[in-house]
């Protein structure tokens, strides 16, 4: 028996003033799920539990676990695919949703046995944006417990139409609202003109209740359903939490790489090896600058 879907409205297509803002803003939505706040440090390592003693068997069995990633380092899937394997190994794995994947596709049709091409065509799969590479591990630690994979993630069409809903502006109360528009401010290293902070903010907030929508209908008594998405999602304050149905428990988790400085309010910490330093900013300068001189 799954948890009553939420409230989540299904967007209309774009009209054609999102069409015209879609190019830099859909580029910026993508990464803003990376976005986070002020971070917690309350646990180290994939077993870590969380700086609150569990209680009661509920606790200890979170309905939803929230596994935020930094999206191009290396090792967390890894990470992931052993905490999937861990909770089919004792039977309390419900679901694994997805970023990476769009809202409604899903692996419930496929055999245990299904090739890479069927799994792609099954989550409606956009190498551009996720390397399926990197991924498919996970995919499959799902497939090989017997699960649904499912994407949660809000889809192209319905994010464009998201910067304009207004409405979205009240899913969150007027500070943690503030606190989303200054995380898609910093986490876009400034470049954003100030016009599109909110629309960007709409798109956040569409995109975390598109995937807590996917892991309430995932929901079953006893078993954890697992998200894997950007760390900004997972962020307790800001992000998926907010908008999950009260009765369930939850357990947000960020992955970091090394000694990164991490970001967001979570219940743990795993960590992963070291990456090189990186200029994300100098990078999404240029990626922007097209858009910028059209």
């Amino acid at each position: 028996m799954t948890t009553p879907a939420l409230p989540l409205r299904r967007l209309p297509r774009a009209g054609a003033t999102a069409r015209r803002m879609a190019p830099m803003l859909v580029l910026a939505a993508v990464l803003a799920g990376c976005t986070a706040g002020p971070f917690a440090v309350q646990g180290t390592g994939p077993g870590a539990e969380p700086a609150r003693a569990p209680t009661t068997g509920a606790e200890a069995t979170p309905d939803i676990l929230l596994i935020g990633e930094t999206h191009d380092a290396a090792g967390q899937p890894e990470l992931v695919v052993a905490q999937l394997q861990r909770l089919a190994a004792q039977g309390r794995l419900a679901a694994v949703a997805l970023e990476m994947a769009p809202l409604g596709a899903t692996t419930i049709a496929l055999p245990p046995d299904a090739d890479d091409a069927a799994l792609r065509r099954a989550l409606r799969w956009d190498e551009r944006a996720w390397p399926w590479a990197r991924y498919a591990p996970v995919v499959r630690a799902g497939l090989a417990a017997g699960v649904p994979v499912v994407g949660a993630n809000l889809p192209a069409d319905q994010m464009r139409t998201a910067m304009e809903d207004v409405s979205l502006d009240a899913q969150l109360e007027p500070d943690v609202r503030r606190a989303q528009e200054e995380a898609i401010r910093t986490g876009h290293c400034g470049l954003l003109p100030e016009r599109q902070i909110g629309p960007m903010t709409r798109v956040q907030i569409g995109r975390d209740r598109a995937m807590a929508l996917t892991l309430a209908e995932s929901a079953m008594p006893g078993r954890t359903a697992v998200l894997l998405a950007g760390a900004g999602h997972v962020d307790r304050q800001l992000g998926v939490p907010q908008h999950l149905p009260t009765q369930l428990t939850v357990r947000s988790v960020a992955m970091v790489a090394g000694g990164a400085a991490p970001g967001g309010q979570v219940d743990a910490v795993w960590t992963s090896p070291a990456m090189p330093p990186v200029d994300h900013c100098a990078a999404l300068r240029q990626r922007m600058a097209p858009a910028r001189r059209g």
